[in-house]
């Protein structure tokens, strides 16, 4: 039987098995469909014939973005690693086009003063389109996650892992955790809010693992505080 801390692997496993194969291929230009939402433009990237990635991106982050109907666009995401260029048109509320990819050279020098100095070009546009730049590699290191693997960089990129959400967690007891329960946190939704909601629903002393095992049950602070109005009001369920 597969513990939570396998079946995390397994996933983190999957998912770069699958990000690498997608980006097989010199990641320099490809095409791109979206679904615009209210403050983010859902958006798939199809990088030749490798397969595809999906993301959302705040519209805040997108320059010259139109969305109307019909109307052709060109409009950018501007990120630390390069930036990506994009054209094509919007109709019935779906978008698609090409993009292109510019790397930026000083970000491959500013991560090598970091020591990661054999960044392929593959990795490169992962890590522009994910946004993890040098503050946020070099922030994690001063709260003790240093020398991370390519891999590690990546589920860093992919999951949003922040000093913030570091920082926050130790605030509520959760003190250097290694990299894999830190990122089984974002992975599952164990954030600082979900931790104070179970302990004022009546778990003071949860552990990292239960709430882990919770949020994969789906279980919540209503549903534990449901459970004990039922007991207490001689229910059966």
């Amino acid at each position: 039987m597969n513990t939570p801390r396998t079946t995390y692997a397994l996933l983190v496993s999957a998912l770069l098995m699958w990000t690498f194969s997608a980006l097989a291929a010199p990641a320099k230009s490809g095409t791109w469909t979206a679904t615009p939402r209210e403050d983010t433009l859902q958006m798939n990237f199809r990088v030749q014939e490798h397969g595809n990635m999906g993301l959302s991106i705040p519209r805040s982050a997108i320059q010259g973005l139109n969305t109307q109907d019909g109307a052709d666009t060109k409009f950018q995401l501007a990120r630390e690693a390069g930036t990506l260029r994009f054209e094509g048109r919007f109709a019935n509320g779906e978008g698609a086009g090409h993009y292109t990819f510019e790397p930026n050279a000083a970000y491959l020098e500013e991560m090598g003063k970091l020591g990661y100095t054999n960044i392929t070009p593959d990795e490169h546009f992962q890590l522009a389109i994910f946004d993890l730049g040098p503050a946020r590699v070099k922030a994690l290191a001063e709260l003790g996650y240093t020398k991370l693997s390519h891999d590690e960089l990546l589920q860093v990129a992919i999951f949003q892992v922040t000093p913030e959400h570091i920082r926050e967690m130790a605030d509520l007891g959760f003190r250097k955790l290694d990299f894999d329960d830190l990122v089984a946190t974002r992975i599952h939704g164990v954030t600082p809010q979900f931790v104070k909601e179970m302990r004022e629903a009546g778990y003071p002393n949860v552990t990292l693992q239960q709430l882990v095992d919770m949020r994969i049950h789906r279980i919540d602070g209503n549903y534990v505080r449901s459970l004990s109005k039922n007991k207490g009001s001689g229910r059966k369920e």
